[in-house]
């Protein structure tokens, strides 16, 4: 299982610790040791003490950092949300822009975190459900700000290179694409393991994401057409 490597806003969760360093740090131990023992056992059969033990703190020592499981759980979330968001930012930093290629590569990118955190992923929405409502609201903003990320990047590429035109909404649902089918190799995985390798994978859904990318140009020569 691949670790995790947040950025936690240390005001997200109130803490008694005032070193926002020392509280990043405890933080993300608590993070890793709790995905592994929500994986092992489940969340309603992990308890605080297996978490504080599983990270080799007193009960006492655990509490100054959070309040309660579900504190952990809303940590485990963020930090699942931050790590994908950053993978998808530096291959985009990476791009050179010649359209095909760079929405490819932000593709294979994201794809292989969701393979290297299919665990993580998995995990967050079975358990999200048991956040307090106002952080289930964040966790939904959080997935929607990933995919505004591919968006934004669609909007970027439209007309550059060998990249049609695409107007907003076809880069809305085109960008909802990417991040549902990255998503669904962690929650089908026991079937399409068997059946495809994750480069492999990669390979079909990026030239499914591509045609649709490309049928759009269809559309509106089609349209065009009629309109003449």
């Amino acid at each position: 299982m691949s670790k995790i490597n947040p950025n936690l806003n240390a005001d997200s969760v109130p803490t008694q610790i005032k070193n926002p360093e020392l509280v990043k740090e405890r933080r993300r131990q608590i993070v890793d040791a709790t995905v592994q023992l929500f994986v092992e056992h489940g969340y309603h059969k992990t308890t605080t003490r297996m978490i504080a033990k599983a990270v080799g703190f007193s009960i006492g020592s655990l509490y100054e950092y959070v309040r309660c499981k579900e504190d952990v759980l809303y940590l485990v979330c963020e930090a699942i949300h931050g790590e994908v968001q950053r993978a998808v930012e530096d291959a985009l930093s990476c791009s050179t822009e010649n359209g095909r290629a760079t929405l490819a590569e932000v593709i294979h990118e994201y794809f292989n975190v969701c393979d290297q955190m299919n665990d993580h992923i998995l995990l967050m929405y079975q358990v999200s459900q048991f956040l307090p409502k106002q952080w289930q609201i964040k966790a939904l903003q959080n997935e929607l700000r990933i995919t505004d990320i591919f968006i934004n990047a669609l909007i970027r590429l439209s007309g550059k290179g060998d990249i049609p035109e695409i107007d907003q909404k076809t880069a809305s649902l085109v960008a909802h694409n990417i991040s549902v089918l990255g998503q669904m190799w962690a929650f089908r995985r026991w079937y399409l393991s068997k059946h495809f390798s994750i480069e492999e994978y990669i390979e079909y859904q990026t030239k499914f994401i591509l045609g649709l990318v490309f049928q759009n140009e269809s559309l509106h020569a089609s349209s065009s057409l009629y309109l003449t």
